[in-house]
C-alpha cells in the first residue's frame, strides 16, 4: 500500500503548491509515510484504518477524506469505513464523531 500521495494533481491545491514548491521536503516526507508504514507488523488495511481513526480524532476533515479516498481505493467498504466514525463516539464524543461520520459519508455516499 502506496501511503504517500505521489501525484501532485490528486492533492488539495495548497498541498500540491507546496509539493511544487518545495520538491525535497515533499520528498522526504514521503519517505517518512513509508517508513512509519514498514515500521510494524500491521497490515495494509489495519494500517489504514488506524490512520482513518487518528484523522477523525483530530478532526481533521481534509485526512479523512484522503483516508476515506484510499480505504475505497484498496478495497474497503464504505461500512468498514463508516464504523471508524462510530468507534469514536465513546472516545471524542457523539457530535464530533457525526462530524466526522458526516465527512466519510461525503466520499462513501457518491
Amino acid at each position: 500500500m502506496a501511503d504517500e500521495v505521489t501525484d501532485t494533481e490528486e492533492l488539495p491545491e495548497t498541498a500540491s503548491t507546496f509539493a511544487e514548491t518545495h520538491p525535497d521536503v515533499w520528498d522526504r516526507y514521503g519517505d517518512l509515510g513509508r517508513a512509519c508504514s514498514q515500521a510494524g507488523p500491521l497490515d495494509d488495511e489495519t494500517r489504514r484504518l488506524v490512520k482513518l481513526a487518528l484523522a477523525v480524532g483530530a478532526q481533521s476533515e481534509g485526512a479523512v477524506h484522503s483516508h476515506v479516498r484510499r480505504g475505497l481505493n484498496e478495497g474497503l467498504s464504505a461500512e468498514q469505513l463508516q464504523h471508524v466514525a462510530v468507534l469514536g463516539i465513546p472516545t471524542i464524543g457523539f457530535p464530533k464523531a457525526m462530524a466526522a461520520r458526516s465527512w466519510v459519508t461525503d466520499l462513501t455516499e457518491r
